[in-house]
């Protein structure tokens, strides 16, 4: 049985956009609807590790459609039936035609179908009956059950009855409850492996796409997480990237702010850091010595200050960046800025 039978279409596309690396993920990007993007931005920040077996059957799946769509557009459904046939037997071209021919429903709460029963009754404590009978009218009967058993019996019967009688719920209800489900699913930590995916992977795609599509994606996720997208646009720059900056750009930031404030930032690396050394040289020799002292003779400082310091700082370089004042390089080699 192949080990990509219980992903969700949503979880095998974040595999292979992790699996092609950040590069050719941003290029993707900016092909996709504002819908896709954030479906597949919150999928990729909820991928747990990737076993390399379960990595690789998902890009021969992918190559398998592609290759099935150019059979389609070349000659028909017909013609490419008869080439996959040949080429991967009756049962997979079945299969490759049928996905590419009708469209896929995913069932709501599928990440909850895959959790076991304590973990779906932690991540229920609290909820409001109806709330429970929603996400349990989607489970399978036997789940359902083992869950339902351990309930108090009052909660029993409210629930059952409240299941009796559903009737239909708004997908946007419906999605609001998953968002909220599964966004408590993951911060309970009920899954100890390496991440491979997640938060890291959005932001190391992000750094790579253009400051248009950057933005546009950023927006679009907030009308469906707002902390997600706070927590990743917190992480889309950070203090030390600094260092990446031209000497003009920091001169231009060093405009905007108090030099207390930049030498209890610059505590937290040090003045001979990389960014303390870029820092102070753009700076004049009497405003060095004055930071340089004020670092010496402020006595002990909190992380929490130093730490506050720098995202005064980070901020006010996102500010600049937007208002296109100042320009950041993106990407690697070739794509960065000199």
């Amino acid at each position: 049985m192949s080990k990509t039978s219980g992903l969700t279409t949503q979880e095998k596309a974040a595999i292979l956009m992790i699996s092609l690396g950040r590069d050719v993920s941003a290029k993707l990007f900016r092909h996709l609807s504002e819908d896709e993007i954030s479906q597949l931005t919150l999928a990729i920040t909820s991928i747990r590790r990737v076993e390399p077996e379960v990595r690789d059957q998902v890009l021969e799946e992918f190559s398998e459609i592609c290759l099935a769509q150019d059979y389609i557009t070349e000659g028909g459904i017909d013609y490419a039936r008869d080439v996959l046939e040949e080429a991967l037997g009756s049962d997979r071209a079945h299969d490759l035609i049928e996905r590419l021919t009708s469209s896929l429903q995913v069932r709501p709460f599928e990440f909850v179908r895959k959790a076991d029963a304590n973990q779906v009754l932690n991540i229920l404590q609290g909820e409001y009956p109806q709330t429970i009978a929603l996400i349990l009218s989607y489970l399978e009967p036997g789940q359902a059950s083992m869950i339902i058993a351990t309930l108090p019996p009052e909660d029993q019967v409210e629930i059952i009855a409240r299941i009796a009688t559903m009737g239909a719920a708004s997908p946007e209800y419906i999605r609001d409850v998953e968002r909220i489900m599964e966004r408590r699913l993951l911060s309970m930590g009920l899954d100890s492996r390496t991440i491979v995916g997640g938060i890291e992977q959005i932001v190391s795609i992000l750094n790579s796409v253009d400051r248009g599509t950057e933005k546009r994606i950023l927006e679009t996720l907030e009308t469906r997480d707002q902390e997600l997208a706070d927590e990743i646009r917190s992480r889309m720059f950070v203090f030390e990237d600094i260092a990446k900056m031209t000497n003009q750009a920091i001169q231009r930031v060093l405009r905007e702010v108090e030099n207390r404030e930049l030498a209890i930032a610059l505590r937290g690396v040090g003045a001979n850091s990389e960014v303390g050394r870029l820092v102070l040289g753009n700076v004049s020799k009497r405003l060095q010595d004055m930071i340089r002292e004020d670092m010496e003779f402020m006595g002990p400082v909190r992380l929490r200050e130093v730490e506050e310091a720098q995202q005064k700082i980070v901020n006010t370089i996102r500010m600049l960046e937007e208002a296109g004042e100042i320009v950041i390089a993106r990407g690697e080699g070739d794509d960065m800025l000199v």
